[in-house]
């Protein structure tokens, strides 16, 4: 419907002289805040009023005046101050899309907007120093979400992790699990400065001695160090992905960083930079001119004691995501992260290409509440919860939803006694209560028999009330809310149209009963919570959630 307004209004714009040639928005159709305003709504008067020189009021005149009739789907255009154009459409419309939405069924909702486009996601790719924990939680669940948005929209997407396994950090990871592997077998060996704690570096220190027995402690300290750092990073590695595959995740590519570091994929890119004029020599360090591009400073990309930098091993992993055949490239990066946005798309620019293809985003802090008190989180300290701790807590579709029903960029403060709270306070609750209502109530009509009418001989003119009408405009604005989500790059809105769809569908539930002894009023019922069932199904499928058919 979006689109046929859209040829009208044009159709309307072309018929008026002073309108040709006009430079027109991207987007003519809209949808209103509030239902007051109709179904939908165009602000195209306000928008070119400034070009042709008049006023917004007389110009959506002008276009309602040249629209071509169409009594058959639109019942109403109303021009409302300062010059908005509000559409309402028939109820013959609604009863005909919704036949739509039966016959698309599992499909509804799906767009070939991304044409096929190549597109690399990556998220999550916690440092390996221990297990992930409920930030890392938040980034799995929204980058699973936007992976599968943005499939259902026709991009081909794939899922990446980068492992950061070289550097300072895993010397220091490995020296803390070798001094645990030693107290173990009662030798007194301290953690190494800055190392890290915790019961997860026993707990890694002590499968290797049960696979071992005891025997790398005789060997030399460097190479149990080389030994050290294979068995340990496994290990970890290993409960990182049984932890993602908990929370229904997978990955199609794991990326080591060690391999980039032994490849001469740095070499190669510090070569083409220097070639490109922007890297200098300064204090014995190797800088790159990121000030060039808006960057507040330049980057060091080679220490003076000549080790490169995690900045020029970025750059070299981007390089290669392009080199890939990437045509959209999408992190999604910690709060830490922040201020290297800038500087790697500067880098990426410099060695020439498109910075825009390349997308960062922030996934902010999360705040875990429980009887008001927030819980603090560090790994080096060993006070940290858990990504699986967390899962086994709340559950996987509850921790997926909530971690999904605010905006990337905002901070998340997790209710946990608001989420294991099986009422209709909790959203996901709320929900999914609704689809395993309608399953039941489709099980009562096939075990009646009530349910047996042809779709095509059911007369969707008796679905007449507000709340069915209600119903089935909500149900209709699905596609939208997935295209809004794709190109914002942000689930949240689908979180918030699913809980509206389930508010709409209980009430409905209440005043209405879908079984009655009117055969044909029944039918058209079912036909109507049978496309609610659908669209929430769609909806939560696509959020990583289940939709149980009992509760």
């Amino acid at each position: 419907m979006r689109d046929y307004l859209t040829k009208l209004l044009l159709q309307g714009i072309h018929r008026i002289d002073y309108m040709k040639g006009v430079s027109l928005p991207h987007s003519l159709i809209e949808r209103p805040k509030t239902d007051m305003h109709g179904d939908y709504a165009s602000s195209i008067a306000l928008a070119v009023a400034r070009q042709v020189k008049r006023s917004p009021q007389n110009i959506a005149r002008d276009i309602v005046a040249h629209l071509p009739s169409d009594p058959k789907w639109i019942d109403q255009v109303d021009i409302v101050a300062p010059g908005f154009i509000n559409f309402r459409l028939t109820k013959q419309w609604l009863w005909h899309a919704l036949r739509g939405i039966l016959e698309e069924g599992s499909v509804y909702g799906r767009a070939h907007l991304g044409g096929g486009k190549k597109v690399q996601l990556e998220f999550v790719s916690a440092n390996p120093t221990g297990p992930l924990n409920v930030v890392s939680a938040r980034a799995a669940a929204v980058g699973d979400a936007l992976a599968h948005i943005l499939t259902s929209v026709g991009y081909r997407v794939e899922r990446e992790y980068y492992v950061n396994d070289a550097g300072r950090q895993m010397d220091l990871l490995v020296a803390s699990v070798d001094a645990a592997y030693h107290r173990l077998q009662g030798i007194d060996v301290s953690p190494p400065e800055g190392g890290y704690h915790g019961d997860y570096i026993e707990g890694v220190a002590r499968r290797i001695l049960d696979e071992d027995n005891g025997k790398y402690v005789n060997m030399t300290p460097p190479e149990r160090q080389a030994t050290f750092r294979d068995l340990v990073l496994e290990k970890i590695l290993d409960n990182q992905r049984e932890c993602l595959k908990r929370f229904r995740l997978r990955y199609d590519v794991w990326f080591r960083e060690q391999e980039l570091r032994e490849s001469d994929a740095l070499d190669d890119v510090l070569s083409r930079l220097r070639d490109g004029g922007y890297v200098y020599e300064n204090d014995g360090a190797t800088w790159f001119r990121s000030t060039g591009f808006g960057d507040e400073k330049d980057r060091v990309l080679v220490t003076s004691d000549g080790h490169p930098t995690y900045f020029l091993s970025d750059i070299a992993y981007h390089r290669n995501k392009f080199e890939r055949g990437f045509e959209w490239i999408i992190d999604l990066w910690g709060p830490d992260h922040h201020g290297h946005i800038t500087r790697m798309k500067a880098a990426m620019e410099a060695l020439g290409y498109d910075p825009g293809a390349l997308e960062l985003r922030i996934v902010q802090q999360v705040n875990l509440l429980q009887a008001g008190e927030k819980a603090k989180m560090s790994k080096r300290e060993g006070r940290l919860v858990s990504m699986e701790a967390f899962i086994e807590e709340v559950g996987v579709d509850v921790a997926r939803f909530f971690f999904l029903m605010r905006k990337t960029s905002a901070h998340l403060d997790f209710d946990i006694d608001l989420a294991k709270r099986q009422s209709e306070e909790n959203p996901v609750y709320y929900i999914q209560y609704a689809h395993a209502r309608i399953c039941s109530i489709l099980r009562h009509a096939d075990e009646s028999e009530a349910g047996t009418a042809r779709a095509e001989d059911v007369s969707m003119t008796l679905l007449d009330t507000e709340e069915e009408l209600t119903l089935v405009k909500r149900l209709l604005m699905y596609p939208e809310v997935i295209e809004r989500c794709a190109a914002s790059l942000e689930p949240q809105g689908l979180t918030a149209y699913l809980q509206e769809v389930a508010s709409d569908f209980h009430p409905f539930y209440h005043r209405h009963r879908v079984v009655t002894e009117n055969g044909d009023l029944t039918a058209a019922r079912l036909m109507l919570v049978e496309a609610v069932k659908l669209v929430l199904r769609n909806g939560l499928s696509l959020l990583g959630i289940s939709a149980p058919e009992k509760m």
